[in-house]
């Protein structure tokens, strides 16, 4: 405790604005144990970047961890910029101090020399990915905590390829912020250098959008469609985005409307739960609305709900939407002609399904880490392919390759094309879904995620995954283990024969186990929240879409079962 405390006196010199040291000395004075939360550790970049608690402390975020952070990233663009102009483009979102801790991105970046572009109000984290290149920009920089609380707020860093930073160049910004104090941040700003940005980047990014997730849908005046925001920025785009592309019939819930980093209608602003779209839901059922979308504070995940075979409305998870873009985009490609340098793209902790699918229309098949900015790393590192389209379970999808991240915007107007077209057809975004599985095989997930917040939960969250890790399970539902994928040290092994494999991505903690029968289990920890999580894929053949009830029901209960098995 007694280094803590020394860090945390470190922080009451002239240096630190007094709203911050009476902060710290309140701390100090009458919450110890509040005081080791926010000075145990440094805030890091994870798989999304950095996202904390904001406040006071080397473990929040506040506008000096983001301004250390920014100084290192200013120091390496310095040195590996040979352009006699660096340039950097900044966008925000509806959380608390987004705005003003943007500014203070920008004057730190203003003072190192560097030209900043700074939308001059919230936009959407797709938005400021495409006006990365759109601007001829060295980097970017998005002030976001996603999906988080209200308490938290983010700062995420892209490079000049549109995409978030990745091997080598996130390693070497790090070594740069590391080897500063916090003293070494230049605050003095250089106004001249800030510019501010609004409608001539949105107006480049709402046609790409549309040019892109567009496909000439019929039926789209028939065709009802209840939308949210949830309090966050992708009011600024997505309803513009479906008018140009043609939907007159956008039901927007007002309520939820006004960006607020309160988010005070839902408990947490994040598609995957189910309450957050309630709201939406409820519209829906009460219009006869076709679809419901519902999308993050920074807009670059998004949850849909459609009309089951029941007539109901049911939110469909992040797998299955990837699933049905991805193969409506491949019938796109299909009935142009395949040139053969296509691929699609997901992550190791996502659907097998999507690799079924790659392998029936004979395109390439690539799997990444967890984390969107693997995904924009194959198209960097494969300039000669052609990115079809990808995402991850966790509700992002990317449609080709003109944004480098996940990008709700576009994908929800390409949701919308599909389930019109589908409806015009005489079929439904469900129905089509449930052919899908019979073509490729009915693939079923689930996601347990387990809370463990602060230093004991950070401990909690290691020993839970080395008890997983040491303690690996025999089978599964009585499937036999085959294969345990060590990302931690590269190696598949096959327990079986003892045959072992390389596995070619960086080293991860991440843990696999997969049967002879094809159930996959995988844990990791969140890079951006405190929690462990455990994804579980099954599946089943589906000889025809009659069956689909019955064996639906027998996934199900076939995941509840594993759930149970391993006391999750």
């Amino acid at each position: 405790m007694d280094a803590i405390t020394d860090i945390a006196n470190s922080w009451l010199t002239d240096f630190f604005d007094s709203a911050t040291k009476k902060e710290i000395q309140d701390l100090i004075a009458n919450d110890p144990e509040e005081l080791k939360e926010r000075f145990y550790k440094n805030l890091e970049f994870g798989t999304g970047g950095m996202r904390g608690v904001m406040g006071a402390g080397t473990n929040r975020i506040n506008k000096y961890t983001l301004g250390k952070s920014t100084q290192g990233l200013s120091n390496y663009l310095r040195k590996t910029v040979s352009d006699k102009e660096i340039k950097v483009v900044i966008a925000y979102d509806c959380r608390h101090n987004s705005d003003t801790l943007s500014q203070t991105v920008a004057e730190v970046l203003s003072a190192n020399g560097i030209k900043v572009y700074r939308f001059s109000a919230l936009r959407t984290t797709p938005e400021l990915s495409f006006a990365v290149r759109h601007l001829n920009c060295h980097a970017g920089i998005v002030l976001t905590a996603s999906h988080n609380p209200p308490e938290y707020n983010g700062y995420k860093v892209y490079w000049g390829d549109g995409g978030q930073i990745v091997p080598p160049e996130d390693g070497e910004i790090i070594a740069e912020i590391d080897a500063l104090s916090f003293e070494d941040i230049q605050f003095s700003a250089n106004h001249g250098l800030i510019e501010a940005i609004d409608t001539e980047v949105d107006e480049a990014f709402f046609r790409e959008s549309v040019k892109n997730g567009s496909f000439n849908a019929e039926g789209k005046d028939d065709f009802k469609i209840v939308f949210t925001s949830i309090h966050g920025t992708s009011i600024t785009a997505i309803p513009e985005v479906l008018k140009r592309a043609g939907y007159s019939n956008v039901t927007v819930i007002e309520e939820q409307a006004e960006p607020d980093g309160n988010f005070p209608t839902v408990k947490s602003p994040n598609p995957e739960e189910p309450e957050a779209l309630a709201m939406a839901i409820a519209k829906a059922e009460e219009l006869g609305a076709d679809m419901v979308v519902g999308t993050d504070p920074d807009s670059d995940r998004l949850g849909i709900a459609v009309r089951n075979l029941e007539g109901e409305m049911e939110l469909l998870n992040g797998n299955q939407t990837m699933v049905l873009m991805t193969k409506f985009l491949l019938d796109q490609y299909k009935a142009k002609g395949f040139k053969g340098n296509e691929f699609i793209a997901t992550t190791i902790v996502s659907t097998p399904m999507m690799e079924q699918m790659a392998k029936a229309y004979g395109v390439e098949f690539k799997t990444a880490l967890t984390g969107f900015k693997w995904i924009g790393k194959m198209i960097k590192d494969f300039p000669e392919a052609t990115f079809v389209g990808g995402g991850e379970e966790s509700f992002g999808y990317m449609v080709g390759d003109f944004v480098r991240d996940k990008d709700a915007v576009t994908s929800t107007l390409l949701a919308c094309e599909i389930a019109a077209q589908a409806k015009a057809n005489g079929s439904s975004f469900y129905k089509d879904l449930i052919d899908a599985y019979v073509a490729f095989g009915f693939y079923k997930e689930k996601l347990i995620s387990i809370t463990k917040k602060g230093m004991s939960g950070a401990d909690e969250i290691k020993q839970m995954l080395k008890d997983f890790k040491e303690n690996p399970v025999a089978a599964v539902q009585g499937s036999k283990l085959l294969w345990i994928e060590d990302y931690n040290i590269s190696i598949a092994k096959n327990v079986q024969t003892g045959e072992e494999k390389e596995i070619k991505l960086p080293k991860s903690n991440v843990l696999i186990y997969e049967t002879e029968d094809g159930t996959r289990i995988a844990a990791r920890p969140s890079g951006t929240e405190p929690k462990v999580k455990f994804y579980i894929s099954t599946n089943s053949v589906l000889e025809n879409a009659a069956d689909f009830k019955s064996v639906n029901s027998q996934l199900d209960a076939k995941l509840e079962g594993i759930i149970a098995e391993l006391n999750l």
